[in-house]
């Protein structure tokens, strides 16, 4: 979703706030999918300061709005910091929720932007005096997390997201790259009053077997959830099938299986047309040039129709949903795809799992492979009826599992946890 279609974004996030129940602490485990039981909910908590850090604005409205909202609808004065982008924060200040300029750039990895960019958090967390840190993507929770450390913020939030291009690639260098940013995480997580959310098992599991985080502070929470009536089931369109491809235009998304995927169907005769929907990104290490995908769509592989703001059109128009990614933290995307009704192909590995289950909602193939990727397509584009079954049973999962009023729910339950922790014990009686 776009920022131009983030003022609907907002309301619904709003209308959502107003439904959202009180505040009470519930704790989960850091296991799939599972819960602990509910404790008692304790008094009411008195009003508290957040503060939200993200690395982009339009992904603040889309992604993390929802909870900005109905924290402040159970009593938070609520802050963020973050890059500034005109339209979007056009929004987030008209949601009643103070915008901090952040010098932030995504990918930049100068020593002197480093150092602004710590600089800026050890100046507004100074000023600010937060009751309480939500940290999200990597810079946000490495940076803001060791700065609330350091100025004894009493309770931090971090959302592991991702982990990006470092922990896809090998060599000596990408060894000690990883080394040093580990051992950052394992700073910043050090909190003595924190908690620690990821969004699927094998970034967690990477995190403990590299004693980076402390398994008592950790939580999963899948995703950050769809509105379901943003995203309606939607019957296939008629006409020759779509096959879109809904990410950036970087090496790490899959985009070039994709495209030798689409150049084998096409030449074995495959009446479908293949589309990339999305804008490159260089500030990624693995972005795709604008001049590769123009002579990509010249050799008539694919189409290109760069950023949408309409995703909920656009995924009512296709047919088949790709993304043979890398690596993710968990995909909004294919959530939205499987929520549209929508047969997936994407990669088995971390984060794609998490929303397909081969077979089930999508097929799941190797990474890397365009060959398997290939084969994987064309067994839906050969088959209406197992993408329409897929597709019901991916509507019905994202209603069971991914709904946006479960992801805030569980996101304030963290709040109203990790804050009771940093209440004081009652005196003995």
């Amino acid at each position: 979703m776009g920022v131009a279609a983030c003022a609907c974004c907002a309301a619904r996030a709003q209308a959502l706030a107003s439904a959202v129940s009180p505040l009470h602490p519930r704790r989960r485990e850091a296991r799939r999918g599972s819960v602990t039981a509910t404790p008692p909910v304790r008094a009411p908590l008195p009003p508290k300061r957040l503060l939200l850090l993200l690395n982009d604005a339009p992904f603040f409205v889309t992604h993390r709005l929802s909870i900005a909202l109905a924290a402040r609808a159970v009593g938070f004065e609520v802050h963020v910091g973050v890059p500034f982008e005109p339209r979007a924060v056009e929004l987030i200040k008209g949601a009643g929720i103070v915008v901090h300029d952040i010098p932030l750039r995504r990918g930049a990895r100068a020593v002197a932007g480093e150092l602004r960019l710590l600089q800026a958090y050890w100046r507004l967390i100074g000023e600010l005096k937060p009751d309480i840190v939500h940290a999200v993507t990597m810079k946000p929770v490495l940076y803001g997390g060791l700065v609330a450390r350091l100025r004894k913020v009493p309770a931090v939030v971090h959302a592991v997201t991702g982990l990006g291009y470092l922990f896809l690639i090998g060599g000596p260098l990408a060894w000690v790259q990883r080394t040093l940013v580990l051992a950052l995480y394992r700073a910043a997580l050090g909190h003595p009053n924190a908690r620690a959310i990821f969004q699927n098992p094998d970034d967690l599991d990477l995190f403990l077997r590299h004693r980076v985080v402390d398994r008592g502070i950790t939580v999963m929470i899948r995703g950050c959830g769809v509105d379901t009536r943003e995203f309606p089931y939607t019957p296939e369109p008629p006409g020759p099938p779509l096959v879109l491809f809904p990410a950036r235009i970087i090496g790490d998304k899959g985009v070039r299986e994709f495209v030798a995927a689409a150049g084998a169907l096409k030449a074995q005769g495959a009446e479908a047309r293949f589309r990339l929907l999305g804008r490159t990104d260089p500030d990624n290490p693995t972005n795709v040039t604008e001049a590769e995908v123009r002579a990509w769509e010249e050799e008539g592989i694919v189409e290109w129709r760069g950023f949408s703001t309409e995703m909920p059109i656009e995924l009512a128009l296709s047919h088949i949903v790709v993304m043979p990614s890398y690596r993710e933290g968990l995909p909004r995307v294919l959530i939205e795809a499987a929520s549209v009704g929508r047969a997936i192909v994407t990669t088995d590995v971390p984060g794609c799992r998490e929303v397909v289950r081969d077979g089930d909602n999508g097929l799941l193939v190797p990474v890397r492979d365009a060959a398997a990727l290939a084969a994987a397509i064309k067994r839906l584009l050969e088959d209406k009826k197992l993408r329409a079954d897929m597709g019901a049973r991916g509507r019905a999962r994202v209603m069971a599992e991914f709904s946006v009023e479960g992801f805030v729910a569980d996101s304030l339950a963290v709040y109203g946890d990790v804050l009771q922790d940093d209440q004081p014990a009652p005196a003995a009686a």
